[in-house]
């Protein structure tokens, strides 16, 4: 008898199959019992008559706990009022694994409860939906790139130096001879494959150390950074909407189930389209200057500062899609930045802030080119020259205009699910104060 999988069952409509799986839910009306059983690709129903199996088949089915591991063999049959449009006819089943007291029943859990509990928590339908459109979004941004003639160079994860601020290291004993550290980005070391390839990517797992309790914040997280030779600011900004839109599409096309489990207002999604709304950081300032004079801004923002959450969900709750704020002051972003030629305090940098209070989705922009100017960075910010001496051959050597962008995945799957806090957006979340399981 054929082995399939669930989501394959309309395949087999009329033929006896084998399905292999963990008991989801299950009633019974005396002589009628409808397991229903889960195998990673759905959830199907089986209908079991007492007459048409074994004593000992239907005594085995009968009380079994949540979660217990099962085999049932049967016909494939066609009911629109069955989740999935099929059920399976049980002949037989053979029960792998009884378990009892499964921890999370339907009933109402805590939020630590079910955190303590993540291993057995990503069972639930809700945390396969999600997880579910992870894959797609993960998937959805490797074919745009790799169809978009961008080349994967992996980076490191251990690095003899911070890339994003020192303060957010996680620190490293390196075999007893000096201190590594766990990478923040991919970025400086793109820079050395975009000057051999062109056009590159890199895609892994960051680490910050930041002692932030925030809803968008992990201090383990999974990012995307693309790269680019002679290409400038526009080209970064023109770049990530075509990137987002993509994304957004696949998820439409791909997970429509998962997103109504979900509940999700695609409508939402759909609105993810070129172009996106550019604003000057001069501008977006002004925005949040008149939102405090109205009083929808509890205090003014100050010039020069970078946007806290409060500041970027009130800039980009005037639109209904995707806004990327540009020139940030050169203060408030990385030392590599390129400043603009006309106001050397402004980085020719952006942020692409997603709409409904999901903040900034993309940050990136143009590196600087110049030797001398990275040299004095270096200095300024009090950063090791001899672990970045690599770095700065790449401004000896074919110096150009190049330009990349970084992108959490894991915002991105808050984002595209609708969800209130990016905890639930990968398997096993790392928090300031969560480590296990």
């Amino acid at each position: 008898m054929q082995q399939v999988y669930i989501n394959q069952l309309s395949r087999h409509a009329g033929e006896e199959v084998t399905v292999r799986g963990w008991l989801y839910n299950t009633r019974s009306s005396g002589k009628l019992m409808f397991p229903q059983l889960r195998d990673g690709t759905g959830v199907v129903q089986c209908v079991v008559f007492k007459k048409a199996v074994a004593p000992e088949v239907w005594d085995a089915l009968n009380h079994l706990g949540q979660e217990s591991a099962v085999t049932v063999r049967g016909t494939v049959r066609a009911d629109e009022r069955a989740p999935g449009g099929f059920e399976i006819d049980v002949a037989d089943a053979e029960v792998l694994q009884r378990a009892e007291n499964y921890p999370i029943t339907p009933k109402e859990h805590g939020t630590e409860f079910l955190m303590d509990h993540r291993h057995l928590w990503l069972r639930s339908r809700r945390q396969h939906a999600i997880l579910l459109v992870r894959h797609t979004i993960v998937d959805a941004v490797r074919d745009f790139l790799n169809r978009d003639g961008f080349v994967l160079c992996d980076t490191p994860i251990l690095t003899p130096a911070a890339c994003e601020g020192t303060t957010t290291l996680f620190e490293v004993d390196y075999f007893g001879e000096e201190k590594a550290y766990l990478s923040q980005s991919g970025q400086l070391y793109n820079e050395a494959t975009a000057a051999a390839f062109g056009r590159v990517y890199c895609f892994g797992p960051t680490f910050r150390a930041e002692r932030s309790k925030t809803r968008r914040h992990l201090t383990e997280f999974w990012m995307v950074e693309p790269e680019m030779a002679y290409a400038t600011l526009d080209d970064v900004m023109n770049l990530s909407e075509r990137f987002l839109s993509s994304i957004a599409a696949r998820v439409l096309e791909e997970r429509p189930e998962e997103l109504k489990v979900l509940e999700r207002d695609t409508s939402k999604l759909e609105a993810i389209t070129p172009p996106f709304p550019r604003l000057h950081y001069d501008e977006a300032v002004r925005i949040l200057h008149e939102g405090h004079e109205r009083g929808e801004m509890e205090q003014r923002f100050e010039w020069g500062g970078d946007f806290g959450s409060p500041d970027e969900t009130y800039i980009s709750g005037r639109f209904d899609k995707p806004v990327m704020v540009h020139h940030y002051p050169a203060a408030v972003k990385a030392f590599y930045m390129q400043r603009d030629p006309e106001r050397d305090e402004l980085a020719l940098g952006v942020d692409v802030l997603a709409p409904e209070g999901y903040g900034e989705v993309i940050g990136g922009g143009e590196r600087a080119t110049s030797l001398e100017f990275l040299e004095e960075q270096l200095r300024l910010h009090e950063l090791p020259r001899e672990a970045f001496e690599w770095y700065l051959d790449l401004r000896r050597y074919g110096s150009v205009p190049h330009a990349g962008f970084g992108m959490g995945i894991e915002r991105c799957v808050a984002w595209m699910c609708g969800l209130e806090h990016i905890r639930e957006t990968i398997p096993f979340p790392r928090m300031l104060y969560r480590l296990r399981p």
